[in-house]
């Protein structure tokens, strides 16, 4: 095993950045659209809340898998056609942005009611209040399950091998196609995924800590 895991370091190194840059950027760009479907799931605007609503029932009730492949193949049937690494981000992107968008929205309604009427007793409108008072809190009580929702989405970049990505689960069918060792190959794989994870877990774990106390 180790001699296939030193033969295959070249092909794992790139797959390794692969990985983390689709999870991670994927990250970042749904915890952006999430937060705004979050504050259009609360706002007091209708069309705002349907339009949210339908986009978190679509993108959560559907497989992964399916959207990707209908970004990619069925895409430039309409004229857009994206290269495999723009598609599988598009994809986790959209995806993910479903599922952190009802992590905001709990983390925002967890907040005490209070602390609204405290931040309208001082005048502040409800952007000012949503930006200072609310956010800040709403966001620390939502870190544990969006720091669940990270590690899963380094997961879930596993499904871009599907349109020729070459992340760490492309290599490994590719390497155990030609060596027919997949056995070592994808245990080799798991364990990198494992060690990716135990390293955000750790980030997660201090993140939580730090601003737990200085709310104490």
């Amino acid at each position: 095993m180790i001699e296939l895991f030193i033969r295959s370091l070249p092909l794992l190194k790139s797959a390794v950045l692969m990985t983390v840059f689709l999870g991670l950027s994927s990250f970042v760009l749904g915890s952006t659209l999430g937060l705004l479907v979050a504050l259009a799931r609360l706002s007091s605007i209708g069309v705002l809340r349907a339009f949210a609503f339908a986009y978190v029932s679509i993108f959560r009730g559907t497989p992964l898998l399916v959207q990707i492949l209908l970004i990619y193949f069925g895409l430039p049937r309409y004229g857009v056609t994206l290269d495999p690494v723009p598609a599988a981000l598009l994809a986790l992107t959209l995806f993910s942005a479903a599922y952190l968008s009802e992590n905001f929205r709990s983390g925002i309604n967890a907040v005490d009611r209070g602390q609204w009427e405290a931040a309208m007793s001082l005048g502040m409108g409800y952007w000012k209040a949503m930006s200072r008072v609310i956010l800040p809190q709403g966001l620390r009580i939502a870190i544990p399950p969006v720091g669940s929702r990270m590690i899963a989405l380094i997961k879930d970049t596993s499904l871009a091998s599907t349109i020729t990505v070459v992340e760490l689960t492309r290599v490994a069918d590719q390497v155990g196609a030609s060596t027919f060792r997949y056995m070592e190959m994808f245990l080799t794989v798991g364990i990198i995924y494992w060690g990716i994870n135990q390293i955000l877990t750790i980030v997660q774990t201090v993140l939580e800590n730090r601003l737990s106390r200085r709310y104490i």
